[in-house]
């Protein structure tokens, strides 16, 4: 609440202060709103085989007939192209749903399957992977729930000598976790985690990107913070994740990003977040954002961009849930290099904007050497040029002013004279009451330490923008307040 009483630009309790409160309750608004969850998907291995390419025709749908009497040649066929290739041709059948549905009712179809993924042949063990690959890849949760009988055997087989099969069983058990909590449930204590801690130490790229999907799915379980992330954190697989999100030309596109995603999933558990930290978590991840921001700026088309976004929402809420994290982020390159990538996203990707907007937040909050950063730099201007984004944007862009500015009389005095005022007015013609409250808060800050701007905002017509916004509800104590502090001091 705002003390109209006082007649001064000031909130009621302990001046700024209020103003900390209140930009933290908003923060921690914002960081739930961005906990949500990310769509989860499945993937779906699908390479042409020999056999296929011979064939070249549409798959067919099959009926129960058929799928009998591919499943019959594949156990008792002459000889082992017959066997492979009746399991191709019921694989290419299980891409239909109707074939999936009549497989799974099918009496002893999933029995025979798993009996043929047991084989000591490795093109028939592999065929009858893809076939249950491409169950798990079915969007009724009853397929997947079939499957079930193939996980401890898809386990097992994680420990395996060939990348080929591990990779596939991978993305057929991260199907799966996605489909189906009882899957998730009968594959923890079957020991999938230990079983992902020994898959991450393989030499092949295949087999790791696959392990990051499989893992991300799991770490997305609704259950997963008391019941996964736990278990996870106490194997060696966030060394490793780290390990693989280190810069430099050994870094794998594919691979880091699923696992930079892993790393977002059980940074928001915040199950323990100082482990994270302990292992090293904040300066690999802002050393990998130095990378990034010289891969950007090289125009580099490696795929590295698809890493911005989870690595700016670690550092990002790192630096909110993890006292500590700053201590290690206090390289001045840190902002250098977050302009570069801001550059970048309002060019190729703005809808991106507020996730690097909101780690300048986070950098700035309690920190007085980004701030020196960002005034010494000269970064207020490009920082301003973002404003006509977005609304959300908008916001972002004057609370990390606001950061700056409550910093105290030297910071307001780098602010003004300058763009801001001429920005702030330009703002005060929005209709949005999220953006328009930012921005009164700001022009009380600058009041605040910065008493000649007062005159500047009334000869640059303050008072009519603030006339427009006296009758909000939500903005009506603060324009009041501006208004006397305008006229009266």
């Amino acid at each position: 609440m705002w003390n109209r009483r006082l007649g001064r630009l000031r909130t009621v309790g302990c001046g700024v202060e209020e103003l900390r409160r209140r930009r933290r309750e908003r923060e921690a608004e914002l960081r739930k709103a961005r906990r949500e969850q990310q769509l989860v998907s499945k993937r779906l291995l699908r390479d042409d085989t020999p056999e296929e390419a011979e064939g070249g025709c549409a798959a067919l749908i099959l009926g129960e007939a058929e799928i009998q009497q591919f499943l019959w040649l594949a156990q008792r066929g002459t000889g082992e192209k017959e066997r492979v290739g009746a399991l191709v041709s019921l694989r290419r059948g299980l891409q239909h749903p109707e074939t999936q549905q009549t497989f799974i009712r099918l009496k002893g179809s999933m029995r025979t399957l798993v009996g043929l993924l047991t084989s000591n042949q490795a093109l028939l063990q592999l065929e009858a992977a893809r076939c249950l690959h491409e169950l798990s890849h079915s969007e009724q949760s009853a397929v997947a729930e079939a499957c079930l009988p193939a996980t401890s055997y898809l386990l097992t087989y994680l420990a395996g000598h060939s990348s080929d099969l591990i990779e596939l069983c991978l993305y057929t058990l991260g199907n799966l976790i996605v489909e189906s909590e009882s899957v998730r449930r009968q594959l923890l204590p079957q020991g999938i985690v230990p079983a992902m801690a020994s898959c991450i130490q393989s030499p092949h790229l295949t087999v790791l990107e696959a392990l990051g999907y499989a893992l991300s799915q799991l770490l997305q379980a609704k259950e997963a913070s008391k019941k996964i992330i736990p278990s996870v954190l106490s194997t060696p697989l966030p060394q490793h994740m780290l390990r693989l999100l280190q810069p430099g030309p050994k870094l794998n596109p594919g691979v880091a990003v699923e696992f930079a995603w892993c790393l977002h999933y059980i940074i928001c558990s915040q199950v323990n977040n100082a482990l994270l930290i302990t292992h090293g978590a904040v300066s690999t991840l802002g050393l990998l954002l130095l990378y990034l921001a010289g891969a950007v700026q090289r125009a580099e088309d490696t795929g590295l961009e698809l890493l911005l976004c989870p690595v700016l929402r670690c550092l990002s809420n790192l630096l909110t849930e993890a006292p500590g994290g700053q201590v290690m982020l206090r390289d001045e390159r840190v902002v250098v290099s977050l302009f570069i990538i801001l550059q970048f996203l309002l060019q190729k990707q703005p809808s991106l904007l507020p996730e690097g907007l909101w780690l300048l937040n986070n950098l700035t909050a309690n920190n007085p050497g980004f701030c020196t950063s960002l005034l010494s730099l000269d970064l207020i201007e490009p920082l301003l040029q973002l404003l006509p984004v977005s609304n959300v944007v908008s916001v972002l862009v004057l609370t990390v002013l606001c950061n700056v500015a409550e910093k105290g009389p030297a910071y307001c005095w780098r602010l003004w004279p300058g763009p801001l005022l001429p920005s702030l007015l330009d703002m005060l013609a929005f209709s949005d009451t999220e953006v328009v409250g930012q921005s009164l808060e700001l022009l009380q800050l600058l009041f605040l330490y910065r008493p000649e701007a007062v005159q500047a905002f009334l000869q640059q017509s303050g008072l009519q923008a603030l006339k427009r916004h006296e009758e909000e509800a939500q903005l009506q104590d603060r324009v009041h307040a501006l208004q006397q502090t305008a006229l009266h001091g």
